[in-house]
């Protein structure tokens, strides 16, 4: 799969769903990896894996398991939508590297190593997206 065609699936969550059960291959991964800003090390924290075990899997050709799958898809809609809101890769990464009052004076990219994280990074893109920053 390509990463345009995994871009266009970002937004088609029954294909997301079929994704993650299949598991995602480690040559989508670094895809998704290189269109984005994270580095492999913060990809291992996110996903609470070491970078060995992501050598292993470069390695072996393995698939990720269905949990870790459904988190790299999570993470790389959000990145998508971040973009799209912020107008393009750059401006989307100094705001998720930049201490955010209304998180509570964290990092967004400190948000990402679980669901209710990348949930609560989705609401707070939507505020910015229709101007509601309280």
């Amino acid at each position: 799969m390509s990463i345009a065609t995994l871009e266009n699936s970002l937004d088609d969550d029954v294909a997301l769903i079929q994704l993650t059960r299949k598991g995602l291959s480690y040559a989508l991964f670094l895809k998704i990896v290189a269109s984005g800003n994270f580095t492999i090390q913060q990809w291992a924290t996110f996903l609470h894996l070491t970078e060995r075990t992501l050598q292993r899997y470069k390695k072996e050709k393995k698939s990720f398991e269905s949990l870790q799958s459904e988190k790299i898809l999570e993470i790389a809609r959000l990145q998508k939508r971040g973009t799209e809101i912020f107008g393009s890769k750059d401006n989307f990464n100094t705001w998720m590297n930049s201490t955010i009052i209304a998180l509570g004076s964290i990092k967004p990219v400190e948000l990402l190593d679980n669901s209710f994280g990348i949930a609560l990074l989705n609401d707070e893109l939507t505020r910015i997206e229709w101007g509601v920053l309280a």
